[in-house]
């Protein structure tokens, strides 16, 4: 009902859930997001929730903590999401194949089967990272039947951020 009414009356809402590995840049993504700033985060033990717009849409996100410790709940956070944005971290060479599988559970669970994927490839700005190029096949996203996209960024400089929302907000259903 709440998408309805909102899109009759111009704004619509959004559940979108964001993971990745540990360390990949979740928090500071949303807090960038949020706040249109750098903030100095900790590692995330549970999750944050926040709201951010982008012109009539209203995206409620989930930052849900990385650590392998955490990740099996991760499962938990998925029912009522219509985005999923999955964080790498561009410069962690020795963990995209983790990253990978993690993705692939997630994306093949039932209750993620409708969601829409956005990857940010975080950390753009620093030397020697990986290019989208190279994280589209590490993860193997060219496999996928679903919408995706895959967005380069930097969670420290802003850039590529308002360009993942908006592609989120023109797929999300």
């Amino acid at each position: 009902m709440g998408n309805m009414f909102g899109s009759i009356f111009g704004k619509k809402h959004y559940r979108i859930l964001m993971l990745g590995l540990d360390n990949a840049g979740k928090t500071s993504i949303l807090y960038r997001l949020r706040h249109k700033e750098t903030i100095t985060t900790i590692p995330t033990v549970g999750f944050n929730v926040e709201t951010v717009l982008l012109g009539h849409v209203k995206f409620n996100v989930w930052d849900v903590g990385g650590q392998d410790k955490i990740r099996p709940l991760w499962r938990h956070y998925y029912t009522g999401s219509q985005g999923l944005i999955f964080v790498v971290d561009s410069c962690d060479r020795e963990r995209m194949e983790e990253a990978s599988h993690e993705l692939d559970k997630i994306i093949n669970d039932r209750e993620m089967r409708n969601t829409v994927l956005l990857v940010f490839c975080n950390k753009q700005d620093m030397q020697g990272c990986m290019q989208p190029a190279e994280i589209r096949q590490a993860l193997h996203l060219d496999k996928l039947s679903r919408p995706y996209a895959i967005m380069p960024c930097s969670a420290l400089q802003g850039t590529g951020l308002p360009e993942g929302l908006k592609w989120l907000s023109e797929h999300c259903k």
